[in-house]
């Protein structure tokens, strides 16, 4: 298993296809450095088992990683869009899973600076080595941030309830998953309604998710719609949905 990339040279992103970003170079050439110093191939084989092999892992703790990236990240500006994608794009491309993990982390933190112009990056994201770990971070704190700064993309959030990609379907579910107050029930409740009959696990688990946050805000309005809708929803998103009602 690879410990880390050699870092791109600047000419090189741009060949590829992604912005040019003098920031990402600097970054990813930190974050290739110091974070193979933390690995530890024991616990690197006990997490992709953990997350069913769906890539490799280094085997940094979180705490350790999240300290790590506090050191890469020291001193640098605050990003542009196009720093944004960079990051995200090139953290994607390697191979381990905690690169990915720091860039689900650093647009967590920073998509603010970022438009709807970032949906198509977000959809390369979760359709990329696509598995929970990253794709709820990104639907909870990437998609849903987005939305709510931009309504126009609710339309691309019932564009992609309808996709074939179960990862996208989730992350249509999971998108206002910390609006609470904010949060469009309507639609809310019309896609859960929509991708009742799912058959994956992930998608069902996701619909009950949803409502059981929701019902932190208003579990009046869960427990109603629970009622109504209990002969369509898969039990698994029943038991979710009113875990703690």
């Amino acid at each position: 298993m690879s410990h880390g990339a050699a870092p791109a040279r600047e000419g090189a992103e741009t060949s590829a296809g992604l912005p040019r970003s003098v920031l990402a170079g600097t970054v990813l050439e930190r974050l290739t450095v110091l974070y193979p110093t933390a690995a530890d191939p024991v616990r690197a084989r006990s997490a992709a088992a953990y997350m069913k092999h769906v890539a490799p892992f280094l085997g940094i703790p979180t705490p350790r990683r999240r300290a790590l990236s506090r050191i890469v990240l020291e001193g640098t500006a605050r990003p542009q869009e196009s720093d944004c994608t960079a990051v995200a794009l090139r953290c994607w491309a390697l191979p381990e899973r905690e690169y990915h993990y720091f860039a689900a982390d650093y647009l967590r933190r920073h998509i603010a600076r970022c438009s709807s112009g970032f949906v198509p990056v977000l959809r390369h994201l979760v359709t990329t080595v696509p598995w929970w770990d990253t794709v709820d971070t990104l639907a909870a704190h990437v998609a849903g941030p987005l939305v709510a700064a931009d309504p126009e993309l609710r339309r691309t959030m019932d564009e992609w309830i309808e996709d074939d990609d179960l990862w996208i379907v989730r992350t249509a579910l999971l998108h206002q998953l910390r609006f609470k107050e904010a949060t469009d029930a309507h639609r809310l409740f019309a896609y859960c309604l929509r991708r009742a009959d799912h058959p994956d696990f992930f998608v069902r688990k996701a619909i009950g998710w949803c409502l059981r946050e929701y019902a932190k805000t208003d579990p009046a309005a869960v427990r109603d719609f629970v009622d109504d809708a209990r002969d369509r929803l898969a039990p698994l998103s029943v038991r979710e949905a009113t875990r703690h009602l």
